[in-house]
């Protein structure tokens, strides 16, 4: 794999990059549907990583609005490569399904894996996307609910192409 960019910070070769720029505003679960639909476009084949039953019905939402462009795309729970799965479309929506080849040119983070109580390692996961991205234009997008990847810090230590960084406004009416 050729790499066009350092990818990690060393004690050699300090962390120099860019910092974070908003590029677009959205709302609502449309808006994060449209703003992954636009990341993905020109995409091949697309890998999500995230934690499972918090993260694959994201996978599978997201998926949802590539169901028919053509794109294979593949779970891997937590950094468990050999368990990858198709995430394919059923009668029942986007479903993960049979065991698939994880190797992609877009990764896709999902951002329970970056909270806490997952204690997944932010170095095993750099070691996993290297090992399943392929091709000299490879993307990493990261989708995470409340500043999950910032908070850890990993959008310091992960080599983001993109961000979407979603907030939810959560209200309850009660009637009795």
């Amino acid at each position: 794999m050729r790499i066009n960019k350092p990818l990690y910070p060393t004690s050699t070769n300090p962390y120099t990059r860019d910092p974070m720029k908003k590029v677009e505003t959205s709302s609502g679960i449309g808006g994060l549907l449209t703003t992954f639909r636009k990341l993905a476009r020109g995409r091949k084949k697309i890998t999500f990583i995230g934690c499972p039953g918090w993260c694959n019905p994201f996978a599978e939402l997201l998926g949802y609005v590539l169901r028919d462009a053509g794109k294979e795309m593949v779970f891997i729970p937590n950094l468990k490569k050999e368990l990858a799965a198709k995430v394919v479309m059923t009668e029942y929506g986007m479903q993960l399904g049979e065991n698939a080849d994880p190797a992609s040119d877009t990764i896709v983070l999902l951002g329970g894996l970056a909270m806490p109580k997952m204690e997944v390692d932010v170095n095993g996961l750099r070691e996993l996307i290297d090992e399943v991205t392929y091709g000299q234009n490879r993307q990493i997008l990261g989708v995470c609910v409340g500043g999950v990847f910032q908070k850890a810090g990993w959008d310091k230590v992960i080599d983001f192409d993109f961000l979407v960084d979603a907030d939810m406004e959560v209200t309850t009416y009660g009637f009795k």
